[in-house]
């Protein structure tokens, strides 16, 4: 299961199941929501996720533009080292910031 809770002005999603096509509409239907808020300001936290595939990757690619074309952005946290790779090697970390924690990723924002 996947949850959004608000720390400030900051959205974290987070989350102990793959981001994978099977959670992708949870996922989306938690993103969409971050959408309520003018300028979105979203952490992904994939401190307890296990896995990325494809379509878990469409979504934080879409959401990503999508955010900042708002004014907005998401950024990743905390991934374990598998998740870390698969971000590395389909590019995906040169499109989206990623921090060492949820902290870390929420306090960039103050900047």
């Amino acid at each position: 299961m996947f949850e959004r809770v608000s720390q400030g002005a900051v959205d974290v999603i987070r989350g102990d199941f793959p981001l994978d096509r099977d959670h992708t509409k949870e996922v989306t239907r938690l993103l969409l929501q971050c959408l309520d808020n003018s300028q979105p300001y979203v952490v992904f936290d994939l401190e307890n996720v296990p896995l990325i595939d494809s379509a878990g990757l469409e979504v934080l690619l879409d959401f990503t533009e999508e955010f900042q074309e708002l004014g907005g952005a998401l950024k990743l946290a905390a991934p374990n080292p598998l998740c870390s790779e698969i971000l590395s090697v389909t590019g995906v970390s040169g499109s989206v910031e990623i921090f060492r924690d949820a902290l870390a990723a929420a306090g960039s924002f103050a900047r």
